[in-house]
């Protein structure tokens, strides 16, 4: 049985789906597996702190779509880092994950 994703984990799987090209807020949702309010709420949180800006296509000849995300380089940083500090930690445990945030019992 899988774990369920912390917020980091959530976070960084949006900014990834975005880096691979899925600009669309519903393609977004699907790449990162998550619901439409979660990746709504996500989405919002992520273009305040500036790790990936909203693009309004409201007056392209596009009408599907009205707003496209892409990452910045802030964002980018942020993947950067974390994959970093996910290769410097070693652990014997298949399914551990270094970066669950677990509450103390």
């Amino acid at each position: 049985m899988k774990n369920r994703r912390s917020k980091l984990e959530i976070y960084l799987e949006v900014l990834k789906v975005i880096k691979e090209g899925t600009t669309k807020p519903t393609r977004i949702m699907y790449g990162a597996n998550l619901s439409w309010k979660m990746v709504q709420g996500v989405l919002n949180s992520m273009v305040d702190q500036d790790l990936i800006e909203e693009i309004d296509r409201s007056k392209s000849r596009d009408k599907r779509t009205n707003k496209v995300y892409q990452i910045t380089t802030k964002g980018v940083s942020v993947i950067r880092y974390f994959d970093r500090a996910k290769g410097l930690i070693e652990v014997d445990e298949p399914y551990f994950n270094p970066f669950e945030i677990t509450k103390a019992s």
